[in-house]
């Protein structure tokens, strides 16, 4: 399958100002990212941003960019209104997400999220990690996914919620928010309007379930760090140093 990697990025952000930007080991939180999705090795990779200096850090580092609305809904509008631009013959099957605030994120991980899309009846697949900290269980910023298991790394996912569930013994896991989308699905998604329970947990992956369609987890070792404040930003710098 041909893939395009597309990092949506969007340079206001309530509690970090200038996230792509923010400075990480001397290079911009956006580039990091981006060399994460290079190192992966499943195809071109763009970061789809709405706005030029975002641009300019990638193209500084060698790297693709192409600037879109700022009025996106969602990053996955973002990346729909990217490939709509970068690719607008249809070449590529699979679009793979990666969110431009997870500068940890391994190479592996976005490996393995395309990996379920072989099942030709698979529509988008997605990431999971298994919690460790007991805290996590409870946490309604934790979101869990549950699935039924297709093998020791692979679920088929039924449900996504902020809630601990499922209920009784046994493992839960930690969603990822990375995404490998069939590009007929994405054009699918981005089409419907916010399902009910979309809007309830504020969960967009609802609105593909909602749909009908097939999501496929693939189960990793690691949660990456997502930055959304200063705190989370010192942190990435920790880790990355």
């Amino acid at each position: 399958m041909k893939a395009l990697v597309v990092i949506p990025a969007r340079l206001a952000a309530t509690r970090l100002p200038n996230k792509p930007l923010a400075d990480i080991g001397g290079e911009a939180m956006i580039v990091h990212v981006w060399r994460r999705a290079m190192e992966a090795d499943i195809g071109p990779v763009v970061v789809a941003c709405d706005a030029e200096p975002v641009a300019a850090a990638i193209r500084a580092a060698g790297g693709d960019a192409v600037l879109t609305r700022p009025d996106h809904p969602s990053g996955s509008d973002r990346v729909y209104e990217a490939i709509g631009r970068i690719d607008p013959n249809g070449t590529c099957e699979v679009v793979v997400n990666v969110q431009g605030d997870l500068p940890t994120v391994a190479p592996g991980s976005i490996r393995a999220c395309f990996a379920p899309l072989e099942d030709p009846e698979v529509d988008v697949a997605t990431l999971a990690a298994e919690i460790r900290l007991e805290h996590e269980r409870t946490d309604p910023n934790v979101v869990k996914v549950v699935g039924s298991p297709l093998g020791p790394d692979r679920l088929r996912a039924l449900y996504f919620t902020r809630a601990t569930a499922p209920w009784g013994d046994g493992p839960l896991f930690h969603h990822i928010g990375l995404y490998a989308f069939r590009r007929t699905a994405l054009e699918r998604f981005v089409s419907l309007p916010p399902s009910v329970l979309e809007r309830r947990e504020r969960l967009e992956q609802l609105r593909l379930l909602e749909a009908g369609m097939r999501i496929d987890v693939a189960l990793v070792d690691d949660v990456p760090l997502g930055v959304d404040t200063p705190e989370d930003l010192e942190r990435a710098r920790a880790v990355l140093a």
